[in-house]
């Protein structure tokens, strides 16, 4: 086993992105009978998953205290699920939370044993081993849990560690809901080019792997986004007459300036 894993833990919550976490974790050598899921609907796949892994699903009686507890359940959620979590945490345990809004003081208050809290936000891409999360502890983590809760996030992506809370909600306004936003780029590049007369599925085939072949672009290139927004851009051409209209009174940058702003105010209202 990964020394760095923590030598139990539960998941509670194994929908799209507990699900994929726990996938990540295994593939990297999280010790399956180690795990204990939590999920009132378990799907087929996750059902599957922990039987070939050898991990608990939904047992009788739960491990009380584990190394580590990993909240996947939707932020809603919590208030009712709090007085079944509470006995799970206790004061070594480390809790990490994926919860959208959901602060410290929100988890503090709903687990009265918990000290060592990390907060974080993936993004869907995590599902693919792409994601990247933005994470913050609480001062009781330790260096030791701080090194799990690192890598059980890099079990499914990248990690960006903040040293304000408030600034995981910002992180939520871009990259936890910025995958939605380049979903819907595809979408209405697709329409922009039906409306330019090609048919609706050629549209749609060249919108999806324009937006892929930029992100492999970015991946694997070490140019910022600006100076590869330039190598692309003739003086006079077609690109530039595009980014034109994107770029012009900042079009663009106001738009999703405005999104991000959304979706981080929304952030903080899930809080509480």
């Amino acid at each position: 086993m990964n020394s760095d894993f923590p030598s139990s833990l539960i998941l509670v919550g194994a929908g799209k992105m507990g699900g994929a976490m726990l996938e990540g974790w295994l593939n990297s050598g999280l010790h399956g009978p180690s795990v204990t899921v939590i999920d009132p609907l378990p799907s087929e796949a996750m059902s599957a998953l922990c039987q070939r892994a050898g991990a608990q699903l939904n047992p009788k009686e739960t491990p009380a205290s584990p190394a580590a507890l990993v909240l996947g359940i939707k932020p809603q959620m919590l208030d009712a699920a709090a007085p079944t979590l509470a006995p799970l945490a206790g004061p070594e345990t480390l809790v990490v939370s994926i919860l959208a809004g959901k602060t410290i003081a929100n988890l503090k208050a709903r687990l009265p044993r918990a000290r060592a809290i990390v907060r974080s936000m993936p993004n869907l891409p995590a599902s693919v081993g792409r994601g990247i999360s933005g994470a913050v502890a609480s001062p009781e983590v330790t260096a030791h849990q701080k090194l799990m809760a690192d890598r059980l996030l890099k079990g499914v992506g990248q990690v960006e560690w903040v040293d304000h809370e408030d600034l995981i909600d910002a992180v939520t306004g871009l990259s936890g809901s910025g995958p939605a936003y380049v979903f819907h780029l595809v979408e209405c590049l697709a329409k922009a080019g039906e409306a330019e007369g090609l048919p609706s599925d050629l549209a749609m085939r060249l919108a999806r792997a324009t937006v892929e072949g930029a992100g492999e672009l970015l991946h694997r290139s070490d140019l910022s986004a600006d100076m590869l927004r330039q190598n692309v851009t003739s003086p006079g051409g077609t690109t530039a007459a595009g980014l034109a209209v994107l770029m012009g009174h900042d079009a663009l940058e106001t738009l999703i300036a405005g999104t991000v702003h959304a979706a981080r105010r929304r952030a903080a209202e899930l809080s509480g």
